[in-house]
């Protein structure tokens, strides 16, 4: 059980954000930024709204959530406006044969390898996605099974993706395992995952149960080094690794707010509490100034790129 409380989350949002002001990470974080932080703590702490508006929620698994989830995955999800051009990119320089969409979900990215001519095969835990990844994708053979112990052969495939699912396994290594093993010697395996700044800020998909009461699917955060720390001792290389984020200038620039795309920039406070189903996101526009700060130029996913040693 997790107990969400939207209080912590605001107040959290003020301390990244006076964080980020004292390290001089964003150039508009003067005195009266800070001091405005300050007074605005003290606000939410007296609000009562918010002192008693916690709320319980289950973790799901990945069969439970996403049997919830099956219906509505495909859209709107902003995630995929990240990872897919990435992915098509890296995809196009790859030469076609047998692909494995692992956790393929409802055949998203089994769609985009079919159309590059690749043979499909997809496996996930769970019934409901992958009976839509049928309709979607009708040549390619999908396989219900688990990431820990793919039903396929050793050796069988030249290409593995895996879209948006590692955050919810608890352990890199035996799955990075498994996708080395299914892999012919110098084949290739693509991933998307969402970042761990976003893990870290609750960026869960908050679902309803079907007796009605909320849960968010199991997750968990990977750094950038427990990935390496799992692929390259089974033989997988680094080709690329990105990191999207829509924020203007070049790396290790610092964001100023009239630079920060429209989506980044501060909004209208509100003063009630939006719904559970939208927390996080309705949050930040308790406290806009800090939202803005506190996530300016944070990565939403990051995609790698690895090959398996000839």
């Amino acid at each position: 059980m997790i107990h969400e409380h939207p209080l912590a989350y605001t107040l959290a949002l003020e301390g990244l954000a006076l964080l980020r002001s004292f390290t001089g990470e964003v150039r508009e974080a003067d005195r009266a930024f800070v001091d405005a932080r300050i007074a605005e703590v003290r606000r939410l702490l007296d609000d009562e709204s918010l002192a008693d508006a916690a709320v319980d929620v289950h973790r799901l698994n990945t069969v439970e959530g996403y049997r919830v989830w099956s219906a509505t995955y495909d859209g709107p999800n902003a995630a995929f406006d990240y990872d897919e051009p990435l992915i098509a990119e890296i995809l196009d320089g790859l030469p076609t044969g047998t692909a494995l969409d692992a956790a393929c979900g409802t055949g998203r990215l089994s769609a985009l390898l079919a159309g590059r001519g690749h043979r499909v095969i997809g496996v996930d835990s769970s019934p409901d996605m992958l009976a839509r990844a049928r309709e979607r994708v009708p040549d390619g053979a999908f396989h219900h099974g688990d990431l820990h112990r793919l039903p396929v052969a050793d050796d069988a495939v030249d290409l593995v993706t895996c879209s948006l699912a590692l955050t919810h396994v608890a352990d890199l290594r035996p799955v990075m395992a498994e996708f080395a093993r299914v892999l012919r010697p110098g084949g290739h395996l693509v991933i998307s995952d969402m970042h761990p700044e976003w893990v870290g800020r609750g960026a869960i998909p908050p679902l309803r149960r079907p007796d009605g009461q909320p849960g968010r699917l199991s997750g968990y955060r990977h750094l950038t080094g427990d990935y390496l720390r799992a692929a390259l001792p089974v033989g997988l290389q680094v080709r690329r690794c990105e990191e999207p984020v829509e924020r203007p200038g070049g790396e290790g620039e610092r964001v100023e707010a009239r630079d920060r795309p429209e989506q980044e920039r501060p909004r209208e406070r509100l003063t009630e509490l939006g719904p559970w189903e939208v927390w996080p996101w309705c949050l930040f526009d308790l406290v806009p100034e800090a939202a803005a700060v506190a996530n300016a130029g944070v990565p939403a996913l990051i995609v790698w790129h690895f090959q398996l040693t000839a």
